[in-house]
């Protein structure tokens, strides 16, 4: 379980095929505290540490994995977003997130806000409705407040955030533009209702 509060930003230094891909990103952490088998976000993917060196994490990636995430998201010289999971009595400062990602979304539009960034996303019709204005949302491992959702003409919605400039110096998102993919989890809370929604419904 993680917060989508970002602690490190990594690189992938290389990329090895063997059955599944495996990928070692260079990070800050002590990689002495990090056992084999823990947990680890990476852009919102929950990896586990199957292989450390000195400053560095090796994670094992499946082709669903590749399959679901963004574009070009497991390449020598990609950015990442890493938070290790949490502890019990560690401080929720975003909201609670798992480490699976529901779907990829597209940026379409960046434009200045004061000294923040508002960024626009468009999403598949499917995750429509587990988006809510003031929701929670968690974009390549980032926890970050929706600002605003419209739905378009062609079926698919698009949702707004703000990006300060802390986020922006802490994150891989200050590396966003026009047409990039980035991966997306829902709010867990907003998925249980959702199924509870639909058992009402059957119900009736």
């Amino acid at each position: 379980m993680f917060t989508g509060i970002i602690t490190d930003v990594g690189k992938i230094t290389r990329v090895e095929s063997r059955g599944d891909t495996r990928v070692v990103v260079s990070t800050s952490y002590e990689t002495l505290d990090i056992d084999l088998g823990a947990s680890v976000a990476c852009s919102g993917v929950c990896l586990t540490v199957v292989d450390k060196g000195p400053d560095w994490l090796a994670f094992d990636v499946s082709g669903e994995t590749v399959h679901r995430t963004g574009q070009g998201q497991w390449t020598e010289g990609r950015r990442l977003n890493l938070e290790r999971a949490m502890k019990l009595g560690d401080e929720l400062g975003g909201h609670i997130v798992t480490g699976h990602v529901d779907g990829i979304a597209e940026v379409v539009d960046i434009r200045p806000d004061g000294d923040s960034k508002r960024v626009g996303f468009r999403v598949s019709s499917d995750l429509a409705p587990f988006l809510a204005t003031k929701g929670s949302i968690t974009v390549d491992g980032v926890s970050l407040t929706v600002n605003d959702v419209r739905d378009a003409e062609d079926g698919s919605t698009q949702f707004a955030v703000n990006i300060i400039p802390h986020t922006q110096a802490v994150t891989t998102l200050s590396d966003l533009a026009p047409g990039s993919a980035v991966n997306i989890e829902i709010d867990v809370l907003a998925r249980y209702l959702q199924r509870m929604e639909h058992y009402r419904a059957k119900a009736r």
